[in-house]
């Protein structure tokens, strides 16, 4: 059985909303061009209610939630006791710049960063904010000009991480003179490896693209700030690093006098099955932002962690602003820290990580439209090909439409791949469950065709395509 989507109230909200939100009318044309091409539009919904593994649209359709508020809630939807904590921050605090709770965060944060050698903690509201933060901190400690980013990255919307970001080509369309501070590297993928190269030499060859080829060529290293990279390229296909890339870039860093700056916000507290994703390679950064879920997905927090001597005096780096550290957003964070520690949070996404690993082993060879699955953790992705040398895009986002209609939420964007992000804390079943619906879904694929055309942007945040 699968579901007619969208439903009558879903469709009315939908339609009420065409006039009023940004991008409210891109929808429709998108879907035009479809038909004209004989695909059909991908399904839509509003979210009605959300409650631990599962959403509901405002129809009563439920649905296995393993987008996760685009991995934002680690410990599932709506977790009452981190609303608890929020509330009653709220009722004593309201909201005020110097309230007692910042601290005991930083105190627990610097005690579960890397190595604990990032002891100090800046606050900021989100991680694209936070990202800036430590791109500005960077330039400022060094005294340079120029950050070195990758290829398929995504650092955030706005202006300063439009600019790093090179998530696709048109990301920073019309804005591609503002971008004169970012070196964006190639990123050693695991698929279409030019020249027959094998994974081994297209690491090396992305790493002597960054120690030789950018400072004789583009900028001189004494120029050259930091290297960011997110250790999971996440929003670009769930793109998982090689160590010997990872370890590769430390060692850059070391020799040329740059920093490098991981970007934890959507693969660190436990996503890919470690504290931080750097751990799986055992470096330290010396920069390292945070955000998602870090407040289990109910206030906004984030922030940029790093040593004493780039964060405790920075005269000339701006960051923060008025809502960064907020009582409700600490209160969220520190009750989320503590619910991972008494219920070992992460050693169960390590549990779960496994089951999803088996449960998808025989998919390469299961499906032909299968290009590779991918998993760090529950840093999950697919990626799809058409058969017939088609569009690989509307492959994946036929999928991921046949997906929504058997009950189950995923992420597929504009790349080729169909990305999964499971709450931490799941019921293993739910799990297995959601990955069994999305093999029928791939099954109805393969067997009938990509069927889903243009896919249009979101043009709100509760709008599920």
């Amino acid at each position: 059985m699968t579901l007619e989507l969208p439903g009558p109230r879903s469709r009315a909200l939908l339609n009420r909303g065409l006039p009023h939100l940004r991008g409210g009318l891109t929808y429709q044309s998108a879907s035009k061009r479809a038909a004209t091409k004989g695909h059909r539009p991908p399904a839509q919904f509003i979210v009605g209610r959300a409650e631990g593994d599962y959403v509901w649209d405002l129809d009563g359709n439920r649905f296995i939630d393993l987008q996760n508020g685009w991995a934002s809630n680690p410990l599932g939807n709506c977790h009452p006791e981190v609303i608890e904590a929020v509330h009653e921050a709220l009722k004593r605090y309201g909201f005020q710049w110097e309230h007692p709770l910042r601290i005991p965060l930083a105190e627990k944060l610097a005690a579960i960063m890397p190595g604990q050698a990032l002891p100090r903690f800046s606050f900021e509201v989100s991680g694209t904010e936070a990202v800036e933060a430590a791109i500005h901190l960077a330039l400022c400690h060094k005294q340079r000009r120029y950050i070195i980013s990758f290829t398929s990255c995504f650092h955030g919307e706005a202006l300063g991480t439009k600019m790093v970001s090179a998530y696709g080509s048109d990301n920073n369309l019309y804005m591609e003179a503002w971008a004169g501070g970012a070196i964006k590297a190639p990123f050693p993928y695991s698929e279409d490896i030019p020249a027959n190269m094998t994974q081994a030499q297209y690491d090396e060859y992305c790493l002597w693209h960054i120690d030789t080829h950018i400072p004789e060529y583009v900028v001189p290293a004494d120029n050259i700030a930091a290297i960011l990279i997110e250790p999971g390229l996440a929003e670009g296909g769930n793109w998982i690093p090689s160590a010997r890339f990872m370890t590769g870039l430390r060692t850059i860093c070391d020799e040329r006098d740059w920093l490098l700056i991981a970007d934890e916000v959507l693969t660190g507290l436990g996503r890919t099955g470690r504290m931080w994703s750097v751990e799986h390679y055992g470096l330290v950064p010396d920069i390292l932002v945070a955000g998602k879920n870090l407040s289990g997905g109910i206030e906004a927090c984030a922030g940029v962690a790093s040593r004493d001597e780039i964060l405790g005096d920075t005269p000339r780096a701006s960051g923060g602003s008025t809502f960064a550290g907020t009582p409700a957003g600490c209160a969220a964070a520190l009750k989320t820290l503590e619910i991972y520690e008494r219920d070992q949070i992460v050693a169960h996404a390590q549990g779960l990580a496994k089951a999803a690993a088996q449960r998808m082993a025989d998919w390469p060879a299961r499906f032909a439209i299968i290009g590779e699955v991918r998993a760090l953790g529950l840093l999950i992705g697919v990626s799809f090909k058409a058969p017939d040398g088609g569009d690989n895009v509307h492959v994946a986002r036929s999928v991921r439409d046949e997906m929504l209609k058997r009950g189950v939420w995923a992420i597929c964007e504009n790349e080729p791949q169909v990305r999964l992000y499971p709450a931490l804390n799941m019921a293993p079943e739910v799990l297995l469950r959601g990955l069994d619906l999305m093999a029928e879904a791939i099954d109805q694929v393969e067997r009938h065709g990509a069927t889903v055309g243009d896919y249009p942007p979101l043009p709100s945040g509760n709008v599920g395509f």
